[in-house]
């Protein structure tokens, strides 16, 4: 980034400094005192903390002790169980969040708040390097009210945060944690450990993870009968997802310094990730055969990450703020994708990124945020297949953001400028975006809340939107930017509802209602022609409209003392248009419904989740069938150790034919078929 430039963003700091009177107060979970009593707090969409019950969009949190004893899976497909989200369900060891409709570069991963600087968002078929069994817990924000992480998060934001560097002592000198389960339908395995030792100042952490899994068995063969028929082929009779095997490990080390003025520490961590992708096949031009091309095995990708993370926070006193938080990162990725014995396209990233943040928080009436954050990334691909060239890219934005909260009303805002750079060979683009947003909530009596939001976000293309051009083998297309974009501009309203039970209420009550218009854009849309025995795709921008709805709602159907039998149930609808017909991959509606009984020592449920059929399609697109699945859990608290507890669960119960829409490869890969899965953890 130009000199000039980083003036233009510094003043614009600066003046959002004089004009806010307001800073942000990311108070850090992590740093509260492990014996307070914990009130459910997120902090990822504007840093300072706010009641999860008092937020104007849909957040979801999962807790550590929810992700022991949820399937073994990556990101994207162990979040698609929420409301409003999907998984792109390219491989077991590959899938990403899809929010709303949108995904890729719409929707942003980061860990601890900081950027993942991978390849996950430029190919579906490509891993993110954060794993969610390193999380104490995991903040799911929908849409675009995450305003200080800007134009990247205008589909939401998945953050994943851990306590490798830790904010606070161990509780009585040592605590932590240890997981394992194993399933039937992939032969698996998994297994978790962190340990937090120190009773200040000085806090050492240790983690790892190890998770392998063969080719899961399948309740009907892998590629779909409407693909089969349309190809004028006979029905797949197979049984098992070929080439659908994982073998993931992983392990950091932290350490920091911990007192009355805060924390600040440093981390590691490695990430080693083998992984197959079903269907992924690369087909060669005829005559190369006698040219000593052999037929290629099938492809599996071979990640490695290395990553070094700075971070603090800071006690101060200083006028309107009291804290101050910074973090700086740098990351080493490199995915390598093996043919067979072969080794082919290899795509290299590595980054550096930092955030700083002054906060006001617990101060009056008024908490708020100023705060800059900067990245430099460089990427790589190397390979036949590499359809994107080499290309830098350095962005810096300013932002401020504060929320004015009276009691039972308030009023909540923010500004954002940023500027990104994308240099490649022959190519330089700049771009200049800001973004902004404004949202008021009234509460007429403690258990009801009600919230309108209003977003005006603007995104700037990616490198691959910019300079595709080439064979990309994990999508089965031939794909082509346009250097000539201009920034994408989206506008968003959400309505939002709560109602919380109380001693008054056995019932809850969740909605959010929301539209968002897009000018300029960006859509993958193909063109009818071929090129490289491929369908040619072109990246093209036009003005798509989204709209929809998630509702949430429970019941207490009985209890007595500390026994409770409840029902839940959520439901979620999308709908995408644009100028050239309806946006690909589109989720269809969903239903789901779980009765559970809790006591002290037991939790269990039965749960069914039905997805609606999905008929609205593009040019290349076929439907997919409705399907229902139904799961028993059950996990008990052993009484004789404590810290112990057991779990098990039958997934799929009836061995039901599941499809995900919103999947490119969803026509020859089916989700896993009946599995029983069985765990402990323990916690110290």
């Amino acid at each position: 980034m130009t000199g000039s430039s980083f003036k233009i963003a510094l003043s614009a700091g600066i003046s959002l400094i004089a004009l806010s009177g307001v800073a942000q107060a990311q108070s850090q979970v992590q740093a509260q005192n492990a014996d307070e009593p914990v009130k459910e707090v997120v902090v990822t969409g504007s840093a300072y903390a706010v009641s999860k019950d008092a937020l104007m969009s849909n957040v979801d949190v999962l807790k550590q002790a929810q992700i022991d004893e949820m399937p073994a899976r990556g990101l994207g497909d162990m979040l698609s169980d929420l409301p409003g989200v999907r998984s792109s369900g390219f491989a077991p060891g590959a899938s990403r969040p899809i929010i709303r409709g949108l995904d890729g570069f719409r929707v942003l991963v980061l860990n601890n708040g900081m950027g993942q600087v991978d390849a996950s968002a430029v190919s579906p078929d490509h891993a993110s390097a954060t794993d969610p069994l390193e999380a104490q817990r995991i903040e799911v924000l929908r849409g675009p009210s995450a305003l200080t992480y800007g134009g990247n998060a205008i589909g939401g934001i998945v953050n994943i945060i851990d306590d490798r560097i830790a904010g606070a002592p161990a509780k009585d000198g040592l605590d932590g944690r240890v997981t394992a389960q194993a399933s039937s339908v992939d032969e698996g395995y998994q297994g978790a450990f962190n340990l937090k030792a120190g009773n200040g100042p000085w806090v050492l952490t240790l983690d790892g993870l190890k998770r392998k899994t063969e080719d899961y068995k399948t309740p009907v063969g892998p590629e779909s009968r409407r693909l089969t028929d349309a190809e004028g082929e006979e029905p797949d009779t197979g049984d098992t997802q070929v080439n659908s095997a994982t073998d993931l490990e992983s392990y950091g080390a932290g350490l920091s310094y911990v007192g009355d003025f805060g924390f600040i520490g440093f981390s590691a961590k490695q990430t080693n990730s083998l992984y197959g992708v079903p269907g992924h096949s690369h087909e060669h031009e005829e005559g190369e055969a006698e040219e000593g091309h052999e037929e290629e095995g099938p492809v599996r990708i071979d990640l490695k990450q290395t990553r070094y993370d700075f971070r603090s926070h800071l006690n101060i006193d200083s006028g309107p703020f009291n804290s101050l938080q910074f973090a700086a990162g740098y990351t080493d990725y490199e995915h390598t994708e093996l043919e067979g014995d072969e080794v082919g396209t290899r795509f290299l990233s590595d980054g550096k990124e930092f955030r700083a943040n002054l906060i006001r928080q617990g101060m009056g009436e008024v908490s708020g945020v100023i705060g800059i954050n900067g990245l430099t990334r460089d990427f790589e691909a190397i390979g036949a297949e590499a359809f994107v060239p080499s290309s830098t890219t350095k962005e810096l934005g300013v932002f401020s953001q504060g929320r004015l909260d009276k009691g039972n009303w308030g009023v909540e805002g923010g500004l954002r400028l940023d500027q990104k750079k994308i240099s490649s060979a022959g190519f330089d683009r700049d771009f200049t975006n800001t973004s902004a947003s404004l949202g008021a909530f009234y509460k007429p009596s403690d258990h009801s809340f009600f919230g309108a939001s209003l977003t005006r976000s603007e995104r700037a293309p990616s490198d691959v939107e910019l300079l595709a051009n080439g064979p990309h083998a994990g999508t089965g297309s031939y794909e082509i930017g346009n250097a000539d974009f201009d920034t994408e501009v989206g506008y968003s309203l959400e309505l939002t509802g709560h109602w919380l039970m109380d001693e008054h209420s056995d019932f809850t009550f969740d909605a959010h209602v929301y539209t968002s218009k897009f000018d300029n854009f960006i859509d993958l849309r193909p063109t009818g022609a071929e090129q490289d025995a491929l369908p040619v795709y072109q990246y093209v921008q036009t003005d798509a409209d989204f709209y929809g709805l998630e509702l949430e709602g429970g019941i207490n159907l009985w209890a007595r003392g500390d026994k409770t039998v409840r029902f839940d149930a959520t439901y979620d609808y999308v709908h995408g248009d644009s100028d050239l017909g309806p946006v690909a991959r589109i989720p269809p509606y969903s239903v789901t419904g779980k009765v559970s009984y809790t006591d002290p020592r037991w939790t269990t449920h039965i749960e069914a989740r039905y997805a609606g059929e999905q008929d609205r399609l593009t040019e290349q697109e076929l439907p997919t069938d409705s399907y229902t699945l139904v799961n028993l859990f059950a996990a008990y608290k052993v009484a004789r150790f404590e810290g112990v507890s057991v779990f098990a669960e039958v997934r799929n119960v009836f061995d039901e034919e599941a499809r995900e829409h919103a999947s490119f490869n969803k026509d020859i890969l089916v989700q896993p078929g009946r599995n029983l899965r069985a765990g402990l953890s323990y916690r110290f």
